[in-house]
Formats: C-alpha cells, structure tokens, sequence
C-alpha cells in the first residue's frame, strides 16, 4: 500500500479506517483462497469434465494468420551483392519488422505494416563472395581461386568480366572452384548466428535456408530450402548447392541426412515452374525415369509446399490452360526459359503451373498410387534488394537497379540474344507474401503450418481468407461468430483431405475472406475445382460463391457481370466505394461424383486498383507503358482441400 500518497489528501484518522477496511478485505479475500484452492488454483487435471465458463479454455486449433516473406536475398547473394545491393541481413530483418531503412539507392523506404516472419535464403552458390571480396576477408584469400577472383575484382573492368565468366561457369558446369568449404562455412556461420538475434518468439520470427539454383540448360528448377531451427542446429551444415548437385532427388537426401544428423527439421519449396520449360512438374524426373510411386512419395515428403506466385510472374494458370477463366491472363511469364536462352512452346504449359500441375497429379496418382504433386501454395517476393516491398505503391523492385527511377521500365530482368524473348523491369509482379494459420508467432508454429499445408499466397497485399471442407456444414455456417471453431470440428481446413463420405453426399464448403485493411474491396471468392474424370480425363470449374455489390451469380455458378473500377489513372488512385469488406459463403458441389477424385481452393480478387507502372508513371511525369494493364487486381489463392474416393 502506498499510504504515504492517501495522507497527502486524507485526514490521518481516515488513513487508519481506510487501513482497517483493507486488512479486512485482505484477509477475507486471503481466507477465500485458502477455502476455496479448487476456483482460483484449479489445474486443467482437476477441471477435467466439469463444466468451464469460459469458452476459449483449451482451444486448441490455428487462430490467427501471420504474414511474410520466404524467398529473400541479401547482399550476400552473388547476384544481389555483385549487382549493386548493399543492404546486408540487418537492414533486411530491420526493414521487415517495421523499421524505415534506407534503400541501395539512397531513398527512404517502410513497409506499411511489419511481417510477422522473415526467411533469409540467399544463394547457396558461393554465398557472401561479394562481402569477402570487398572485405579481403583471410578466409577467401586463403583459397587459390578465391585468392585469383578477389585479384580479378579488383584489377579493372576486364579482370571483373573474367571473375564473372568463371563464376558462371562454376553455376553451369556445377563444379566448385573452391578447393575447401572452409569460406563457405564461415559465411553460413556468421548469417545463422545474426539471424538469431532477431527471432522473438511470440513478436517475431526469424528463419534461415538457402536457395538452390538448378537450371539444366538454362531451365529452372531451383528451390527454397527452409530450416525450422536455431543456429545451433543449422549452423552444423554448409547450404547444399548446385556445385554438390543439380538433381532435386539428391537435395532431399541431403535434407533427410540433416534431420537424422542433427534432429533438425527442413523442407524444398520449387518456384517459377512458369521459367522450366516443362520441367517443374513433368511426368518424367530429373533423370528421364518415369515418376515412380517411391519418387511421388519422396517429394511430398520433401516439397510440400509450391511458391506460386512472385516477381517472376504468376503461376496459378494460363489463358491458354483455362480458356474459360478470365482471370487466367494475370502477370503471365510466358516467353522463355530462366535464361532466355530457349522459347516457350505451348505443349510445355502444362507441366509449368500449379492448377495444371495440380491435375497432373490426381493422373499420376490414378496410374501409380501416390500423388507427387499434392502440394499446398505460397507467394514470395524473391527480393534481391533486401527490401520485403510487395504492394503496388511501394514498389522497389526486386534488383538494385530497378529500385524507384523515371528509367527503371526498361532495365533488363531477362537477358536474351533474341529480342522477343527479353524480359524488362515493366513487366514484374510488385510481389507475393505467405500467409500461415498458427496459434502463435514461433518457428514450430510456423514450420508446423508449412508442412500441413495450411497456408496461402497473396500477389502482396494482406488478404485474410481461410476455407473449411466437409460433410455436415449446413446453410448460414459461414456467418456464425465461431466460424473457424466449427470448421475445425466438422471438417479440414486448406491443405487437408476429404475421404470418401455418407452414400453420394457432395461435400460443402464454408468460406470467409477479410479485405486487407489498408487495401481494396474484395470483388468476389471463387472455388476452383479440378478433376479426374470417370474416362481418364482431367477437368476444371470455376465457381463465382460469393460476390459484391448485390450482383447475382447464374445457374452454372458464374457471375460474368465485372466488378467495374473506380481507379483514375491520371492520378493513380482508387476509391472503396464498390466491392465488400468482408465475403463469405456455404457452397456444395453441384457437380460432385463421389467416384471421382478432386481438388478444391480459393481464389479471392480485390477490386481494381493502379498498378505499380501506373503509380510510377504519375510520379514521374512518364509515359505510362503500354504493354502491361494499367490497373491490377490483386489475388489471394488458398491451398488445396482434397477429395479421394473410397476404396
């Protein structure tokens, strides 16, 4: 008691009434306690059955989304940190949890929100060269090569193109030009220990991988490689990288050994199968082998997840895959290669996106038992920048040198000798984020997210969907206050399975999406569902389930009336005054044949609104380009809930 305050104001005949009645009450609540131990001490062993009054007691299931980033460059990165990136991995963890930073070209620059979690995962490919080359660092001057490469840098612009030329052969010809790791391990050393530094539990999380960069003839298969574990563990390893292997099968045994090893935990996420030629998700492996029910196995054991959309296009589908979706012409890379190096043909589609992927899959499954690519879906930004920027009005590219500048449209992302196939900075997507349901912000949550497949992607901005499948959700459970309590209970939610159900009941589905609070109206949820057919063939639907504006949806599940757009390009700004704040839906499928195995996921589209070429051209005083649209409708697309059929 700080009774000195109280005699400042109260007589001291009060003080000691007032002193009374407190002892009283003291020692009547202390009597209470010692009477009843079984209110104010009980253990959930002693509440065991009895009724409890409060209603959240012992919730168990994912309860709020967390938003970031998994594909990430740093300076470290040959080629961020040789191509004009200073910013290193404090600036990066900085700038994601919410702090303004100073950009590579000199220009302030903050994120609207901070990230929930950020993954640095920087090339494997001689990670940090470029820092132990400006640094003189002993480790690398005490290899030969690293010795000859740091002379080269610093010899003039011929001695430079030299360094360049055998670092990109060590790429393409995956031979190390080091004689030891001993360069390599230092550097993975000093990056896990600093990451730790900025992993909070419960504020936010810091993680670690790397990036591995397979592209056999210019083709690409890389993938992100995520560790769910601290220093301690990671920090026994040297990043698996193409200079070890170029085939995908041998990342995952090497990812197996370090879970065996060390009793850490890892998974592969590949990305931009729209840049493989047909490679990413074809019948055939690495090797030319027919995929195998082993192989099948093996990579969903290992790449659960499929980065889906980021800078490098979108990937969910193509125009010419979904000729009936006409929200399938949407950021599309479709020209090239990885390199530029080989065009695109049409037949290689499909082997490239994840909806046709998806189908593929239940092929596969259907000839050998397992489904290889049964994989939920993410966004990433694959910044090279150090910067997680992903909204339209905040774009700053994903190199140094398309940071924000009136020249920027016509830098060069794609090089290629044949003009048509070049790629510029005009057509990047401003960038993806992940999204994961967990219980709280810590890397077991989250890695436990990732590997049950309970995540989404979004084009940037920071949708919150979340989707529900089952057997017994009835009309109007999509607006019940407890709406994700009884998803749970009476079905699964993204990236789960429906297994056969009563008799030829169809399955329903409960669905709610929130708009991003600094962002657009949502314009409409769809469901997506693919199929294999009784006659072998594979199909798809899309269904409009829930729309804005009071617009109604047909007899074959389709809302053909747009949204419209209160977007004014002369000023590069929009209005909410069309579209909803909040969506939701029940939907059963009309089409359902409990023979028939299926996928099912969510699309969610906002409004129109400018995009990031239209806030540029504003800003700048330039022409707006016209080869990509003015305006963009942002996107979140779910994982998969999946319906196989009883035996």
């Amino acid at each position: 008691m700080e009774s000195h305050r109280v005699s400042a104001h109260v007589p001291a005949a009060a003080v000691t009434a007032v002193t009374a009645v407190l002892l009283i009450a003291a020692l009547a609540v202390s009597t209470a306690w010692a009477q009843e131990p079984e209110f104010y001490h009980a253990s959930e062993a002693e509440l065991a059955g009895k009724p409890v009054y409060s209603p959240y007691v012992g919730r168990a299931y994912p309860d709020q989304v967390l938003f970031g980033d998994t594909h990430f460059h740093t300076n470290l990165s040959p080629d961020a940190g040789m191509m004009g990136t200073t910013l290193g991995v404090d600036e990066a963890f900085r700038f994601a949890r919410g702090e303004k930073v100073i950009s590579n070209t000199g220009l302030p620059v903050q994120l609207v929100r901070p990230l929930d979690f950020l993954a640095i995962t920087d090339h494997a490919e001689l990670m940090g060269l470029p820092q132990m080359i400006q640094s003189a660092d002993p480790r690398l001057l005490a290899d030969p090569w690293g010795r000859w490469i740091f002379e080269q840098f610093n010899s003039g612009r011929e001695g430079q193109l030299a360094g360049f030329a055998s670092m990109v052969q060590a790429a393409t010809t995956g031979v190390n030009p080091m004689a030891s790791n001993d360069a390599a391990k230092g550097v993975w050393i000093d990056l896990v220990e600093k990451v730790e530094t900025y992993n909070e539990p419960g504020r936010f999380t810091a993680m670690t991988g790397w990036e591995w960069t397979s592209s056999p003839g210019g083709d690409n298969l890389h993938r992100i490689v995520l560790l769910a574990d601290g220093s301690e563990t990671t920090g026994k390893i040297v990043p698996f990288s193409v200079l070890d292997s170029s085939d995908p099968q041998d990342l995952w045994a090497f990812l197996a050994s370090y879970e065996e090893r060390f009793g850490g935990r890892a998974i592969a996420s590949p990305h931009n199968g729209n840049l493989s030629n047909g490679l990413m998700f074809n019948p055939k492996n690495f090797r030319g082998e027919d995929i195998s029910a082993e192989y099948a196995k093996r990579r969903m054991r290992w790449e659960p997840l499929y980065e889906m959309t980021q800078m490098k296009g979108d990937e969910e589908t193509h125009p010419l895959l979904s000729p009936d979706d006409e929200f399938a012409d949407f950021e599309n890379w479709d020209v090239s290669n990885l390199d530029g190096s080989k065009p695109k043909e049409d037949w290689m589609l499909e082997y490239e996106y994840a909806r046709s992927a998806l189908l593929v899959g239940l092929e596969l499954e259907a000839k050998i038992g397992v489904n290889p690519f049964k994989f939920g879906m993410f966004g990433a930004s694959d910044t090279h920048t150090a910067l997680a920027t992903t909204r339209e009005e905040n774009y700053f590219g994903k190199m140094a040198g398309a940071e924000p500048s009136p020249e920027r449209f016509a830098k060069v992302v794609v090089p290629a000798q044949d003009p048509a196939l070049v790629i510029t900075t005009v057509r990047e997507q401003a960038g993806s984020l992940m999204a994961v349901w967990a219980r709280e912000n810590t890397r077991r949550e989250i890695f436990d997210a990732m590997e049950r497949k309970e995540v989404y992607g979004t084009t940037g901005t920071r949708i919150r969907v979340r989707v529900f499948g089952g057997w017994e959700f009835r009309p109007g459970d999509e607006a019940t206050p407890d709406f994700a309590a009884l998803g749970y209970r009476k079905g699964v939610p993204m990236g789960g399975d429906l297994r056969g159900g009563p008799g030829r009941q169809a399955p329903s589905f409960l669905v709610r999406a929130l708009r991003d609070p600094d962002g657009a109206n949502l314009d409409r949820i769809q469901i997506i569902k693919g199929w294999l057919g009784a006659d072998g063939q594979t199909r798809e639907r899309i269904y409009d389930v829930a729309v804005s504006d009071g617009r109604k949806v047909a007899a074959d599940g389709r809302c053909r009336q747009p949204v419209g757009s209160t977007v004014d390009l002369g000023t590069a700004t929009y209005t909410n005054t069309i579209g909803a704040p909040l969506l939701g839906a029940h939907w059963v499928d009309p089409d359902f044949d409990p023979n028939e195995a299926a996928f099912y996921y969510v699309r969610v589209l906002e409004i129109p609104t400018p995009r990031w070429t239209t806030f540029d051209a504003v800003r700048f005083g330039i022409e707006r380009p016209d080869n990509v649209p003015a305006t963009v409708q942002d996107r979140a697309y779910t994982s998969p809930i999946w319906y196989t059929p009883a035996k």
